[in-house]
């Protein structure tokens, strides 16, 4: 062992993370769901102790032993699960699962019930990202066809334009045909007294 290896705890940590960020969603949306799954396990053996206190009249929960985890999703759903949580882009992983917790709260499900709840929040929020970019890109191509008509227009509205032609009377107008000029200067606005 080398003198450098006694000393590592004294580096700073690496704050950028070598794991894709697709993977960083992928581990942490499946965290959230063994989580929830154990959480409704936990309710529902909750639920089966009220049960046999209301039935029994007898509290044995302190002599009942739980298995730390009874359910588990099978190896090919939860594959089908990973799947679709590689298509939720990083910036809506959390309102994923602010989502999915919201939806386990309100229905209270089984345990086996966890996973389908999971599966329709993904769903639910890879349509709604979909929408998103089908939006996104309608209003790019709206706005480079806006750019081209816009500057058509203003083109053919300058073509129209005679500089010469003018309704809008000036000093030097008054000059050029000898005429006295109005008491007041055409920049500035005319005020009158009113006696």
């Amino acid at each position: 062992m080398s003198l450098a290896s006694w000393f590592r705890w004294n580096e700073p940590p690496n704050r950028i993370s070598q794991r894709n960020p697709t993977e960083m969603v992928v581990e942490t949306l499946m965290m959230e769901l063994n989580w929830q799954i154990k959480q409704a396990e936990k309710h529902q053996r909750e639920r089966e102790n009220e049960y046999r206190k209301i039935k029994t009249g007898v509290d044995y929960g302190w002599l009942v032993s739980y298995p730390k985890q009874s359910y588990d999703i099978s190896p090919g759903e939860r594959l089908q699960l990973e799947d679709m949580c590689t298509k939720i882009h990083p910036s809506y992983c959390g309102p994923v699962i602010l989502r999915f917790r919201q939806v386990v709260a309100e229905y209270e499900p089984e345990a086996q019930e966890v996973s389908q709840l999971f599966r329709s929040v993904l769903q639910e929020a890879a349509e709604k990202i979909k929408e998103e970019e089908e939006a996104k890109k309608l209003a790019r191509q709206w706005n480079t066809r806006n750019r081209t008509s816009l500057s058509l227009t203003t083109f053919k509205s300058r073509s129209r334009i005679s500089p010469f032609i003018s309704d809008i009377k000036t000093i030097s107008e008054d000059v050029e045909r000898g005429t006295q000029p109005n008491r007041r200067v055409w920049s500035m606005p005319e005020f009158r007294n009113t006696k």
